[in-house]
């Protein structure tokens, strides 16, 4: 499927998800809480270098992602979760989109945990998990061209791989400001340990399917040619063949292991040849 010809503008449309769907709505409840108990759920659920130390409370890394400190800070964050994170949920299917947001997310606060040492500071939002999802969506679809409304009234054309570069680039250049002493309350540092956490997890290929599968091929190489062979009966080929299409439909083209590849390539041989007329 080509994804470079086209165009793509940020604005309302297109049906949810249902890992964003999930995400969204958790969010929102959550965010109603803190209208009523706010202080205290950021107190022991939101990111905190004295909390962790001191407590070790190891769940503030999750939980902190579910906080935000105002209706502007959820809003921007989930509807650049909807813009982005439903495109790719799409690609990879539901459990790998929602295992990379928490990887991402939790990557972003032990940034941000790092950062804040020997601080009195707490951090909330789902900023580093978001910025996550907007570096695979860059990936993914770098040549894709994305249309940005600045201040809702004028646009802005651009290449997914710059829009991301460019805020790589605002990440670092303003977390460097707050080391020097200009704080915004930001935590920009989070934000990059999200795309670098992202960009690792990507590129290093550390998905628990493939290193399963790594491990079957090398444990058990002749359990592997016996599944195979014994594929060889029409019916069994053909049962096989539906369990790995429904495992496309789970987790994307990319994720399948070599052998399951080979049973789609030879099937499609077998329809192929028995299509020819005689």
């Amino acid at each position: 499927m080509r994804y470079y010809s086209d165009n793509f503008q940020l604005g309302f449309g297109g049906g949810l998800t249902p890992g964003v769907r999930w995400i969204l709505f958790a969010n929102a409840g959550i965010y109603l809480l803190q209208l009523i108990f706010g202080p205290a759920l950021i107190h022991w659920f939101g990111l905190s270098a004295n909390m962790v130390i001191g407590y070790f409370a190891v769940w503030q890394f999750i939980t902190y992602m579910f906080l935000h400190g105002s209706f502007f800070h959820i809003f921007f964050n989930m509807f650049v979760l909807w813009i982005f994170g439903c495109e790719v949920e799409r690609a990879w299917g539901t459990r790998e989109f929602l295992k990379y947001y928490f990887i991402t997310g939790i990557g972003a606060g032990l940034f941000g945990f790092l950062f804040s040492l020997g601080m009195h500071s707490v951090i909330i939002g789902a900023s580093g998990a978001v910025y996550g999802i907007m570096l695979a969506f860059g990936l993914l679809f770098p040549e894709r061209i994305i249309t940005l409304l600045i201040f809702f009234v004028l646009p802005v054309s651009m290449k997914a791989k710059y829009l991301v570069m460019m805020m790589a680039l605002i990440s670092i250049f303003s977390g460097v400001s707050n080391l020097f002493g200009t704080h915004d309350g930001v935590a920009h540092f989070a934000h990059l340990g999200g795309m670098l956490i992202g960009f690792l997890y990507l590129k290093s290929d550390w998905r628990t399917q493939k290193v399963l599968n790594q491990i079957k091929k090398t444990v058990q190489p002749k359990k592997v040619k016996m599944k195979v062979y014994r594929a060889e009966k029409p019916e069994d080929l053909q049962r096989q063949v539906d369990e790995i299409l429904d495992k496309i439909n789970e987790i994307g083209y990319k994720r399948l292991s070599r052998t399951e590849k080979d049973i789609l390539k030879r099937a499609s041989e077998d329809l192929s040849k028995k299509s020819k007329p005689n």
